[in-house]
């Protein structure tokens, strides 16, 4: 597995990526309040660890993105716009969930965002191994939010 990589890209990844985290940041900081008052299901962990948990996520899906633009695939395009499609599709997420409070939109959006990195992850893995396998992070933390906004439908819907 060759790591073509600049650290140039990876500052531009990194500040791409979080600039997309930043805004979906502020809308679910401005929504916290009303969440913080719905029944929570089992499982959730407390609110402060979310920024964390996203921060170190963020990081890490940018130096695979930073792989990827580095790499000389012919795919790198491809993999890319779904990489910022699904960072779209994230930023909407945060307005639909704590803005508009459409929880079960959400969820089934949630699940659109889940197959999204998917692919992201099958496109990455083609261009370069690791910048896919650092994805499965993501992919775990999305499943396990799927679980939690789904809980939050059921028990406040």
């Amino acid at each position: 597995m060759r790591l073509n990589f600049k650290w140039k890209t990876f500052g531009y990844s990194v500040l791409i990526t979080f600039l997309f985290a930043a805004i979906g940041g502020a809308v679910t900081y401005f929504g916290m309040p009303q969440f913080e008052q719905l029944r929570q299901p089992f499982l959730s962990p407390p609110s402060f660890l979310f920024p964390i948990v996203w921060s170190v996520l963020f990081l890490i899906m940018s130096f695979g993105a930073a792989i990827v633009y580095d790499s000389e695939s012919r795919n790198v395009p491809k993999a890319l716009m779904v990489y910022l499609i699904q960072l779209t599709m994230n930023f909407w997420w945060c307005i639909l969930f704590f803005s508009f409070r459409l929880y079960l939109f959400s969820l089934i959006w949630l699940i659109l965002l889940i197959a999204a990195v998917i692919v992201m992850i099958v496109l990455f893995t083609r261009i370069n191994r690791l910048a896919g396998l650092l994805q499965i992070f993501y992919l775990i933390w999305l499943c396990f939010a799927a679980y939690l906004n789904f809980g939050i439908w059921m028990l406040n819907g």
